[in-house]
């Protein structure tokens, strides 16, 4: 795009310098002559969508903060705000200086209808690699994007083909009115990597959250604070998607996925699935399931937290670190962990899944399972409350395993130690190991407590009322204090 000249500025009616302090708000107010709606910016410029001024698309241009309701945009559930959206996104491609973008681009208080697919982000060829674009919002639930295509499956709100880095969404909920879109396409030969999501919000129902797709970097991705609500027919976030023939192996590259303070609570689906790539820390936060999957040919009606459905990786890909969280098993189709990884560390530390422990159906359900062999995973649960059992799948060779499981004051809640963890149909097996742990066999369900139960503490026992007819018994006389007889008088002589 060819630099805003001076003259171009002056026909609209607004001086250079005044355009480069103008924000988009006062901007609109900038008329002059020739700055009506719809009206070219200048030469080589992007024309604005139908109702947005030359004066205001030039300030806009200058701009380094673009609001999207200076655009156009209504806010109001109804409207159909994608050409303004997609304007802002031009703008904001436009104003790339020597591989650097430095915009931001504002979504005020409001409900946006987005209808056509990329609308928010369309990251592909002639843009050149580029670093450096954040979507803010007002705040989850103040700001929402409501993405309606006219067809779910293929269709995605924002898409980079290769294009940008560092990439920020700050205070935003997303929502799907059309069932199985999906939020962000990420495809990366080396270019692709550097996000990051602040106190964002996902509802409705996804066919992905984010996917990744082709055969470098996609990595150093970071979610803070946010709320995954909704539901997924694959998961939130899929690292390995395959549609363009590459070597599946070569997208183990994409690592480094970090998520602190989360809310998880979403109806049925995956939150995580890595098929290829690793790398991952959860820190802190509530991990729920509320729903049952509806039956599908891939994953039946279950729901996984973390699911690693593929054993052969390079090294140093194979790495998921838990911490400092409290998931709900709600029920038997739940499970927090699905892994097959023939290497690598799994590590659970202060978790707890024993919420609903003393449902009828807790003591058999097995929400963590693994497949093990010689060279691991090595897997450790520290300082970790757990319900149910878990399995673990040796094909053939348990007998010869070396300890690959620990267990280090941890607290059992259903079980105990020697039936807590089961392999081929049979309990107790040599490769695991549990270092000064807890059960809790055979006591008493704390649910079943007053406290628990509701009731308050138990109040204190209540003096005894005789039955009719019954004399109650006399109370005990106080015996007197014994004092001391007197000092004999001493003997005259």
């Amino acid at each position: 795009m060819s630099r805003v000249s001076r003259r171009q500025l002056l026909r609209g009616g607004v001086s250079l310098l005044g355009a480069t302090v103008l924000t988009a708000h006062s901007a609109s107010a900038a008329s002059g002559p020739g700055s009506g709606p719809g009206a070219p910016v200048g030469p080589g410029e992007p024309a604005g969508p139908a109702g947005v001024g030359r004066a205001t698309a030039s300030a806009a241009l200058l701009s380094r903060v673009i609001n999207v309701r200076d655009l156009g945009a209504v806010g109001d559930g109804r409207a159909d705000d994608t050409a303004a959206f997609e304007y802002a996104y031009t703008l904001a491609a436009a104003r790339v200086s020597r591989g650097i973008g430095r915009t931001v681009i504002e979504i005020p208080p409001g409900e946006f209808l987005i209808t056509r697919p990329n609308a928010l982000l369309n990251g592909v060829a002639p843009l050149r690699p580029v670093n450096g674009l954040r979507f803010s919002g007002a705040g989850k639930r103040m700001t929402t994007l409501v993405f309606r295509p006219p067809v779910g499956p293929g269709s995605y709100l924002c898409r980079n083909e290769d294009i940008w880095s560092n990439l920020s969404f700050e205070r935003v909920q997303f929502r799907s009115a059309t069932p199985g879109a999906s939020f962000f396409s990420s495809y990366s030969t080396g270019q692709a990597q550097d996000y990051r999501f602040s106190e964002c919000e996902w509802m409705g129902e996804w066919e992905y959250g984010i996917s990744l797709d082709g055969t470098d970097t996609n990595s150093e991705m970071r979610w803070e604070a946010c709320r995954v609500g909704g539901a997924y027919r694959r998961a939130f976030l899929y690292s390995g998607v395959t549609g363009r023939g590459q070597d599946p192996n070569d997208q183990d590259q994409f690592l480094n996925y970090w998520f602190t303070d989360m809310k998880v609570e979403y109806e049925w689906g995956n939150f995580l699935e890595f098929p290829y790539g690793g790398s991952i820390t959860c820190r802190g936060g509530s991990y729920i399931v509320t729903g049952t999957r509806p039956q599908s040919q891939e994953y039946g009606t279950t729901s996984t937290f973390f699911r690693f459905p593929v054993a052969q990786h390079h090294d140093s890909v194979q790495r998921f670190h838990a911490q400092d969280i409290r998931f709900e098993v709600r029920n038997p189709d739940v499970r927090v962990i699905d892994c097959v990884w023939k290497s690598g560390t799994v590590h659970f530390s202060d978790c707890d899944d024993t919420g609903l422990a003393f449902k009828d159906f807790a003591p058999e359900v097995r929400p963590h399972r693994y497949v093990v062999g010689p060279r691991g995973p090595l897997i450790r649960y520290d300082s970790c409350q757990l319900v149910g059992r878990h399995e673990y799948r040796t094909d053939g060779v348990r007998d010869s395993l070396p300890t690959v499981a620990r267990y280090d004051m941890c607290l059992l809640r259903n079980h105990a130690q020697d039936q807590f963890a089961v392999t081929d149909g049979a309990a107790k097996p040599g490769f695991v190991t549990f270092v000064d742990c807890l059960d809790g066999a055979g006591a008493a369900d704390p649910v079943t407590a007053p406290e628990a139960a509701g009731n308050g503490p138990a109040a204190p026992d209540a003096p005894k009322t005789p039955p009719a007819g019954a004399t109650a018994p006399a109370s005990p006389t106080p015996v007197p204090a014994q004092t001391p007889p007197p000092a004999p008088a001493p003997s005259r002589s």
